[in-house]
């Protein structure tokens, strides 16, 4: 082979820098320039659809139903002492305990509760014949329907109860949000009442088993012979204290008895009305040791047990007065801060947010499909994916063929 021949083999012979050989698959990324290509090609498209979407959604939202959304506020009643607390006030050697009791830490929690309650929820059904509004047949549709309907927030630093109601009709909305909080003071007058009428009929039964063990007691020591002279064989301060440290113990078991009866073991009443009364016991048993005679006439006991017997008719009666006017009150107080007017403007739906909201995403969505089909497009055009493609197709129209 001549030189020349051996020039022109040489020449023929590709460069490494040269395009890379054919059927080599080129990068599936997209440049800031194809992308820019891309929407000067398609602008009227990415313009033009997301506009009509927009324009389509904002028409749509007046064929919906207006909501309008009625608010009011109000102020539980604040934590005061609890009705078991005032009773433990009657006792003077525990009125320190008893100052230090309190009931639920956040009442708020549990009047929110019991907006939500069928009970209070049957009543506003009944009231406004939901079960019609709402075009349901049976009765936990319709609550379903107003719990859907009602938003009820608990503010955690002023404590205020908010109850928002959303309705087609504006004062239907703001009727329904004042009735919750009439519904509720009704039903915690009713809870209130029940409570202290229990209480009350209790402490009515132990104020007249005590007055008959009174009289009894009474009976007994003055057919003993007992007279003034006696006393100054049991002082009669001692025979006083013995007899006030039995009484108090007696009614605190009956305090913790009717704790017992409305509160779990584990509540903070419960716990501290157990330690007084085991306190009181200890302090019983100390006075009986120091001041227990070795031997005296038979009036000094009696003396004693009508001392006692005494001591607890009067706390009883005490107790009994304090339910009675428990019962007697109108309930816990609520104070309404705003009252629920019908609202001037609809809540829902939200017409220019849509529409904005549907724009936006439409025009997501176009230029998603723009990249997409443009990168499909680059992909099918690559002879390496010719063949991946044509089976692509084929298993597809293969599925399409296939009886269901």
């Amino acid at each position: 082979m001549g030189p020349k021949a051996a020039s022109h083999a040489m020449n023929d012979t590709p460069s490494p820098t040269d395009a890379a050989p054919a059927g080599e698959p080129e990068p599936a990324e997209i440049s800031i320039l194809d992308l820019l290509l891309l929407l000067a090609e398609n602008w009227k498209l990415l313009i033009v659809l997301p506009l009509l979407a927009g324009i389509a959604a904002l028409l749509a939202t007046y064929a919906i139903t207006p909501t309008f959304t009625a608010r009011t506020s109000f102020l539980p009643p604040q934590q005061q002492q609890s009705a078991s607390a005032s009773a433990l006030l009657s006792l003077g050697a525990l009125a320190g305990i008893a100052g230090g009791s309190g009931g639920l830490k956040s009442p708020a929690d549990l009047y929110a509760t019991l907006l939500q309650s069928s009970n209070v929820m049957d009543r506003l059904i009944e009231k406004f014949n939901l079960k019609q509004v709402y075009r349901r047949d049976y009765q936990y549709q319709v609550r379903e329907k107003l719990l859907k309907s009602v938003q009820i927030a608990l503010g955690k630093k002023d404590g205020l109860i908010t109850v928002d109601v959303e309705d087609e009709d504006p004062k239907r909305a703001a009727d329904l949000a004042n009735a919750h909080v009439d519904e509720l003071r009704r039903v915690s007058t009713e809870l209130a009442l029940t409570e202290a009428q229990q209480r009350r009929k209790f402490f009515g039964e132990q104020l007249e088993r005590s007055k008959q063990r009174l009289v009894v007691a009474q009976q007994a020591l003055q057919a003993s012979g007992f007279s003034q002279g006696a006393i100054k064989t049991e002082p009669k301060a001692a025979a006083d204290s013995f007899a006030r440290l039995r009484a108090e113990i007696a009614a605190a078991e009956v305090n913790l008895t009717v704790l017992r009866s409305y509160l779990k073991e584990g509540a903070r009443e419960v716990q501290l009305q157990s330690s007084a009364l085991q306190g009181l016991r200890t302090q019983l048993a100390q006075v009986e040791q120091v001041g227990t005679p070795q031997s005296g006439p038979d009036y000094v006991s009696k003396y004693r047990e009508f001392k006692y017997e005494e001591t607890l008719f009067e706390l009883m009666a005490r107790q009994f007065e304090t339910a009675r006017v428990d019962e007697s009150r109108e309930g816990p107080l609520i104070q309404v801060i705003d009252a629920a007017r019908p609202p001037e403007r609809k809540s829902r739906p939200k017409r220019a947010l849509t529409a904005v909201t549907v724009t936006l995403a439409t025009l997501m969505l176009t230029l998603g499909y723009l990249v997409a089909r443009h990168l499909w497009r680059r992909a099918a055009a690559d002879t390496a994916n010719a063949e991946k493609m044509t089976r692509i197709r084929a298993s597809m129209r293969l599925q399409g063929q296939r009886p269901g």
